[in-house]
């Protein structure tokens, strides 16, 4: 069978010619700059697979909260997807709505399952409750990105870069004392509460207390958070720069040291080209005893309610999630495998590590990963916006970080459930 791209709403990968007896799956994704090349690769192949079945793609949304809200508008219509990779921490929002189909019914009559390497572990980043809301597809946590020629150049050692927020600090100011528009340091903390949970779960600390009726940042690990923050700023003179500007200065060689998403590796790799020499290590915790870091990325979700097409569905989402899907999306993104027979498997990434030192920080922080936490109720997006914007007027310095705090515990504790 020969296969072709064409265009339905955006991009279609469709098997050619159709069969008679053919499943149509559709499919959508966000983030096509991350997954576009991804999800090209992986449909091909099940389709090669699988010949009776075809997949579709609808036009990708541009983020995960995109994505969500068109999920959230298509739902129960025509035109809502097959399939759909969301948010991980939006999942709640789908469970709260009961929007999608829970897998645990399909898991349990699955005898291979825990054999093709879906682990507990795993599983519960994309599971609410008692309900499998999806299958983990795309993993990340939050990696520490330098520029190891402008470290040599303040006297600063390539191979032992700092492992305390504190020494980052020292050493950016001096990178920053370069002149010449250079900056020593930037910290992806806009766009969602992802990177502020670094902070705070690198702390020891949560978002809601235990019973989920109260703010839990308000106390000594989220005002050390905040601090840290601010201190960024302050000692690290790290610039105000947008979330597009600080890849590029990054990867322009403008600056030193940028803390983001291993999610971002492969496009950051090609954009420093062969500019200066890029490294990855693992970023620092505030309390390395009690720290962990936030699981960021999608899962893969099932939408369909036609129970003729649920299996096939399955079929595919494991498939997505599974040791080949994963041995795309982690060399195509710098995502983690959320596969274990992927990682350990010599015919998909087990050599991969070997040869590509800039994954291994992401890999090498898999068992500090917790799942990045979803507040409850319908606010979960203005819950998020909000602490955006408190943390836009710190990083201003507009507030301290004392008022910061003050102001995110009174505006999250009005827009949880009462």
């Amino acid at each position: 069978m020969r296969y072709m791209l064409g265009m339905i709403t955006g991009l279609a990968l469709i098997a050619s010619p159709a069969l008679a007896d053919t499943t149509e799956i559709t499919v959508h994704y966000p983030m096509p700059g991350f997954f576009k090349d991804v999800m090209d690769k992986i449909a091909t192949e099940y389709m090669h697979q699988h010949p009776d079945v075809k997949i579709t793609f609808a036009s990708p949304s541009a983020t995960y909260e995109d994505g969500l809200q068109l999920m959230l508008r298509e739902a129960g219509s025509p035109e809502m997807p097959d399939v759909s990779f969301i948010g991980l921490n939006r999942l709640r929002v789908l469970a709260e709505r009961n929007i999608g189909v829970d897998l645990k019914p399909l898991i349990d009559k699955d005898s291979n399952f825990k054999s093709e390497g879906f682990s507990e572990t795993l599983l519960q980043l994309a599971r609410v409750h008692d309900r499998q809301v999806g299958l983990a597809f795309a993993a990340s946590d939050p990696i520490f990105y330098y520029n190891a020629d402008l470290v040599r150049k303040v006297g600063g050692d390539p191979d032992h870069m700092p492992t305390t927020w504190e020494g980052v600090f020292e050493l950016a100011a001096k990178i920053q004392a370069l002149g010449d528009g250079t900056a020593g340091m930037s910290y992806r903390w806009m766009g969602d509460d992802w990177m502020f949970s670094a902070l705070l779960f690198g702390n020891g600390g949560s978002m809601l207390t235990a019973d989920e009726k109260k703010v839990a940042f308000d106390g000594p690990e989220g005002l050390a958070a905040l601090k840290t923050l601010d201190n960024m700023v302050k000692i690290g003179k790290m610039p105000n720069l947008s979330s597009d500007a600080m890849v590029q200065s990054f990867t322009a060689g403008k600056t030193g040291m940028f803390f983001w998403t291993t999610g971002a590796l492969r496009s950051i790799i090609k954009g420093v080209g062969d500019k200066f020499e890029l490294r990855t290590t693992k970023i620092p915790l505030l309390n390395p005893e009690k720290g962990h870091l936030p699981t960021g990325g999608n899962a893969a979700v099932m939408f369909t309610t036609n129970p003729a097409k649920q299996q096939a569905v399955y079929e595919f989402l494991k498939f997505a999630a599974g040791p080949f899907g994963e041995s795309v999306v982690v060399p195509g993104t710098g995502y983690v495998p959320t596969n274990e027979n992927a990682a350990k498997d010599e015919k998909y990434l087990k050599t991969f590590y070997d040869q590509n030192p800039l994954f291994r920080a992401g890999r090498d922080q898999i068992p500090l990963m917790v799942p990045w936490y979803s507040f409850p109720g319908n606010n979960g997006v203005k819950v998020t916006q909000t602490m955006v914007d408190d943390l836009g007027q710190l990083v201003e310095q507009k507030i301290t970080p004392e008022e910061a705090q003050k102001a995110m515990a009174q505006d999250v504790s009005k827009l949880l459930p009462r």
